[in-house]
């Protein structure tokens, strides 16, 4: 990526642009950027873990659902129910 030489270029380069003074202050703003960046980041896998989990619970209610007896009942019962109606 970089060598040393670039290193120490950019650092000269940076100290005659904002001089000795502005430096702490732009890596505190620098530091505050990347803390943000890495908090909106962990906020997204949290958005998809929690759409994942959601998912797998619906899947589990499914699979609960064709399971419970009762609902196999009513489920058996509907076509006689709405044949009565006509």
């Amino acid at each position: 990526m970089f060598g040393g030489y670039e290193i120490v270029l950019i650092i000269v380069a940076v100290l005659l642009l904002f001089g000795g003074k502005k430096i702490p202050e732009l890596a505190r703003g620098l530091g505050k950027g990347v803390k943000e960046f890495k908090d909106a980041t962990e906020d997204v896998d949290l958005k998809e873990n929690l759409k994942d989990i959601a998912s797998e619970v619906g899947d589990l209610k499914d699979s609960v659902d064709k399971v419970n007896p009762k609902k196999a009942l009513d489920d058996l019962k509907e076509p006689f129910k709405s044949s009565k109606k006509k």
